[in-house]
Formats: C-alpha cells, sequence, structure tokens
C-alpha cells in the first residue's frame, strides 16, 4: 500500500517535534527518491531544511515544489524570499521572489508585509508605506482573511507615519485594533501596543505611552508566559564564569587566516550596537554582517551542552570551526577580502566571548554601553523575541539580567583586557569625532569622515533600529528615562540590587 504525503509529512513532522530533524530530512528525500512527483513533500522537505539551516539545499527542494506543480506557489516563492533575505543576505532576490508570489496572488498579504519589511530595511519609507497602504485597503482578499496581518501593516504603518497630534484618527485606529486582537492576536495587539506607545511618546504624552508600552508586554507575557528564570540566568553566568576561567592562548588557533577578519560587536540589546555597526559600514574597508547567527546554532547544536562541552581544550576542533565560521562569512560576503573587516553585530554573543576567543585567539570586541536607565527602558518599549531575551517584558526582570550580564563582562574584561573595547553610546551622541577616533584606532582603521555621515548609507539594516540609523547623530535618547522616572522604579531597585551604579548622567 502506498502511503499518502499527508502521511508522509505528518511523520516528518512528528520527527521534527522529538528533535530528530536529521532522521525527518533523510526520510523525505528517501521517498522522493522513488516518488518525485509528490510537491507537498518537496515543499516540506524545504522547510525542514530551512529550519536545520541548510539554506542552500532549502532553495532547491522549493525549486523542486514550483517546478512539479505546488498548489501553493506563493507561499514558496514568500519561503524563498525569507531564506534570501534573513539568512543569505540577497536582498535583490528576496524582492525578486516576493514579486513572483505577487503576480500569481496580487492581494497576498503576507509577500506584501514582507515587501514593506524590505523596503524599510532599505530605507525606503515610501515604497513600505505603499505595501502597508494596500494590505490595509483589503485589495485582492476577503475582509476577514489575514485581518492579524493587516493589524500588523496598521502598526508599521503608524511607525513610518506617526500621529501629529493628540486628535489624530490614527491613535482611535490604534486602540480599537488592539482592542479587537486576541488569542493568538496577542502578538499582533502587543505590536499594536508598542506603535501607540511610540506614538504618544512622540507626543510627549509620557504618561499616555508608558501605559501602551505596559500593556504591551503584558501581552507578550500572557501569549509567552514568565520565559526568564532568574536562577537560572545567575547559573548559567556562574558556569560560563567557571567553564572559561583563563584565557586563550594568543598563538594557537587561525589568526593568521588568509580573508576578512571578523570583528564582533556585543552588548545589551538596545545598547547602540545596530549604530555602531551602521557607522563603521561607511568605511571602505568594513563589511555589515549584521545579525549572525552561526555562533549561536553552534552552541545550541555541536557544542551541546555550552558551555559544558568546552571545559577541555580541544586545539584541533576549535580551529576546525573557526575555518567553517570563515567560510560561511565568505559565502556570505565574497566581496570582502584580505585586510578587510566584517562585523558581526548580535548583541547577546556577549554570552560567547569565551567560545570566540578560543575560536578566535586575537579576535577584537566591541562592547556597546549605555546609561542603564536607558537601555532597560528601550528594552521595555520594543518588541523583542522571548525566546531570545525572555526578560524584555518586565522591568524587575530587565534589571536583574542587566546585572547578571554586567558581572559577566567583567569577567570578559579580566581575561581579554586589550581585546574589547567599551563603546559608551553617550559619549558616542556627545562627542562623534573623539569616541569614533578611539574606536578606530582600536581597530587599526584609518580615519574616514564618511563614518559621521553614517545616515546616506542605502544597505539593508535587519534589526528593530533600522529607522534610527538613517537619522543624523543625534542625543535626543540620552537621558529618555527621566521622562518616565516614576515608572521606573522597578528597574531601578534592580540595578540597586545587582549592584549597577545608576542616576550618574
Amino acid at each position: 500500500m502506498i502511503e499518502s504525503a499527508e502521511s508522509l509529512v505528518r511523520q516528518a513532522e512528528a520527527l521534527h517535534r522529538q528533535g530528530r530533524r536529521p532522521e525527518a530530512i533523510d526520510g523525505l528525500r528517501g521517498v522522493l527518491g522513488k516518488r518525485p512527483q509528490l510537491t507537498e513533500v518537496w515543499y516540506e522537505l524545504g522547510y525542514l531544511l530551512k529550519t536545520n539551516g541548510n539554506y542552500a539545499e532549502a532553495l532547491l527542494a522549493y525549486a523542486e515544489a514550483l517546478a512539479r506543480g505546488v498548489d501553493r506557489a506563493p507561499e514558496v516563492h514568500l519561503n524563498r524570499a525569507v531564506i534570501y533575505s534573513d539568512h543569505l543576505r540577497q536582498e535583490d532576490l528576496a524582492e525578486l521572489e516576493l514579486n513572483a508570489a505577487l503576480q500569481l496572488d496580487p492581494g497576498y498579504v503576507p509577500a506584501l508585509l514582507n515587501l514593506g519589511n524590505l523596503h524599510e530595511e532599505r530605507g525606503d519609507r515610501v515604497a513600505a508605506l505603499a505595501c502597508y497602504d494596500q494590505i490595509r485597503a483589503g485589495a485582492g482578499g476577503e475582509r476577514g482573511l489575514y485581518q492579524d496581518l493587516r493589524f500588523e501593516a496598521l502598526a508599521r504603518s503608524a511607525q513610518l507615519r506617526p500621529p501629529t497630534s493628540l486628535a489624530d484618527p490614527l491613535l482611535d485606529q490604534l486602540l480599537q485594533a488592539s482592542a479587537n486582537c486576541a488569542g493568538e492576536g496577542q502578538i499582533v495587539r502587543a505590536n499594536l501596543l508598542f506603535a501607540l506607545g511610540a506614538a504618544y511618546d512622540r507626543l510627549q504624552a509620557f504618561d499616555l505611552a508608558f501605559d501602551a508600552y505596559a500593556k504591551a508586554n503584558r501581552c507578550l507575557l500572557r501569549r509567552n508566559g514568565r520565559t526568564y528564570d532568574r536562577s537560572h540566568s545567575a547559573q548559567l553566568i556562574d558556569a560560563l564564569i567557571d567553564t572559561f576561567a583563563v584565557a586563550a592562548p594568543i598563538a594557537r588557533g587561525v589568526a593568521a587566516a588568509t580573508g576578512a577578519s571578523p570583528v564582533f560587536i556585543c552588548g545589551m540589546f538596545r545598547s547602540g550596537s545596530t549604530l555602531i555597526e551602521q557607522v563603521l559600514a561607511a568605511h571602505p574597508r568594513v563589511t555589515p554582517g549584521g545579525e549572525l547567527d552561526f555562533l549561536l546554532r553552534l552552541a545550541a547544536s555541536r557544542l551541546a551542552p555550552f558551555p559544558q562541552s568546552m571545559a577541555q581544550w580541544d586545539g584541533d576542533r576549535d580551529a576546525a570551526f573557526a575555518e567553517e565560521y570563515r567560510q560561511h562569512l565568505a559565502r556570505l560576503f565574497p566581496g570582502a577580502g584580505a585586510g578587510a573587516i566584517i562585523t558581526d553585530k548580535r548583541p547577546d554573543n556577549f554570552l560567547l566571548i569565551g567560545l570566540i576567543k578560543r575560536l578566535f585567539p586575537s579576535a577584537k570586541i566591541i562592547h556597546t554601553t549605555r546609561d542603564p536607565l536607558d537601555n532597560g527602558l528601550s528594552i521595555f518599549m520594543q518588541h523583542l523575541n522571548h525566546k531570545v531575551a525572555g526578560y524584555s517584558s518586565d522591568l524587575g526582570d530587565i534589571g536583574h539580567y542587566y546585572g547578571q550580564y554586567r558581572r559577566l563582562m567583567g569577567h570578559w574584561r579580566a581575561l581579554y583586557p586589550e581585546s574589547i573595547f567599551d563603546f559608551d553610546y553617550d559619549a558616542f551622541v556627545r562627542e562623534p569625532t573623539t569616541a569614533l577616533q578611539q574606536l578606530f584606532d582600536f581597530l587599526e582603521l584609518e580615519w574616514d569622515e564618511r563614518c559621521l555621515e553614517f545616515h546616506q548609507l542605502r544597505n539593508a539594516v535587519k534589526t528593530g533600529s533600522y529607522w534610527q540609523v538613517r537619522q543624523p547623530l543625534h542625543d535626543r535618547s540620552s537621558g529618555r528615562w527621566r521622562h518616565y522616572a516614576a515608572q521606573l522604579e522597578p528597574l531601578r531597585l534592580a540595578l540597586r540590587s545587582a549592584s549597577v551604579a545608576i542616576g550618574q548622567r
């Protein structure tokens, strides 16, 4: 008896849920070797390969599904666009895929939303708004279809075309839309409330703004549950400090390797890491890598359980992983040759500095810092992924995590005082030339005035700060916490409990 495509896909999904993804992939490949006409199986194989980080193979699987007439062709083009944009940094090919989806279905809301987001990442406000306006108008679809994505388009358009007064009807639209989201819509409701908070903040209605941000974070807590465990966080920091108790020897590893050199930018989320990467991106010797996930994937998979797996030195293993990382960079950024710098700007890589220095003993690390109260407030005002930043929806949790981060950074600085450069966001916006010259000296880069005109770049920026870095440098975010001083008491108490100095700027 021949099994149906649906049955085979269900089997693969079951293996995936059990954490047996390679088995699921091998199983689907075996089936397709005998029955290549099963387009849904090609689709599922593409999805599993993408989830496993096998992006080139995923594109091929999706291409087979398209060539064989898969029913969900617009969705396949959308998935290919996500791979090109988010994982391979080939935004032009991503745009082609999104346009292919829209040619098949002009009202396909997920493709319109992704295309709008791609335009935002490139700094094209007009094109992004055109996509969001088309979604809000309900072009090409039933009124109830993709309603949450229509709300998402409203939230994004409100960020790009913010209300100009407290009487602006857009504020009421945001309020009404947020009231209409429930259940699975909690994420969308949170985004509407974050947009509402940003609008009130712009209008200097700070009490209303904080109330909107607090409601947004409560939505995330209801949707995700309380995912931050203070005890577990402290135990992880203890384990990292114990495992990486001594510095990696500088003579080992691949310090003499050819090709571009990675420079790691890390720190707390919302501490200025996107800004400094964009500043450096204006330098002719620097290629911005954005938030690469190679090291986090490595720690979570082949080095699991991490950091315990690093307790024993293994020079051959470390050298092999370092070379694999370099090859990954070379595939993503083939134009960056010898003498160039590629920035790996993943803020939470501060957790992996011990691993980074094992793989690259000569690596230079830019540690972005900011006033703790401003940093904590900015985290609270931004929708961060709870899988990455489970602390971000509670002010007390933010303060606790900040204390653990500071404790670990103190350890790394003690081990690698010459390799870590503390880049102070607040000092930079006050005296940009002085701060930047010191950073250039650390990186052994020649001075380039174009770095002070970073906002004129039209590269793709893939973080929540992509509009902030399109503006000339300003100091409006320094001291912003003072507008919310009364509401920040839980953050202030948690920071003091962690012995973090506050109130000095």
